[in-house]
């Protein structure tokens, strides 16, 4: 069943099944478009790591000094991945273990300073490969994508 939503000028609107329809193909030219963006921004590497261990040090450096436990939390992985991710970027030098004095037992992380460079270099290479598609577009489609981004933000609410 189609149910009519009627317009201002008294003409009929476009069905609420029609809206879902287009709701439903905005989704997907929107999921398309960012999973390529993602793909090529994710291409954009520095100092040898995977896209896995740069996650993990930006999550790490956005928590301060997470256990193991809390940065596999936030990762969304199991406590033995991410125990050897951590050991990986440790021996890397990006990352440096934490034992907590007043427990042995429980282990914390900290981003290293060499950890800290790479991952600078790493967003500085990622905004350069966009500020330089950015700078194909007009000044108006600029601003009409600072709209988007604003409404990009918006969704990703929690």
């Amino acid at each position: 069943m189609t149910v009519s939503v009627s317009s201002t000028a008294g003409a009929p609107g476009p069905s609420l099944e029609e809206d879902t329809d287009a709701q439903a193909a905005l989704a997907a030219r929107l999921r398309l478009a960012v999973t390529r963006l993602h793909r090529l921004l994710r291409q954009q590497v520095a100092g040898g790591l995977t896209p896995s261990q740069i996650s993990a040090l930006s999550t790490a450096e956005r928590l301060g000094t997470p256990t193991l436990g809390e940065l596999a939390s936030a990762e969304q992985v199991q406590p033995p991945s991410m125990t050897r991710m951590a050991g990986a970027l440790e021996a890397a030098g990006m990352l440096e273990r934490l034992v907590e004095p007043a427990d042995g037992r429980v282990v914390r992380v900290r981003v290293s300073p060499d950890g800290r460079r790479t991952l600078q270099r790493i967003r500085s290479l990622r905004n350069a490969v966009l500020a330089k598609r950015l700078r194909r577009l007009s000044d108006e489609e600029q601003q009409r994508l600072s709209d988007v981004v604003s409404l990009l933000e918006r969704l990703v609410e929690r």
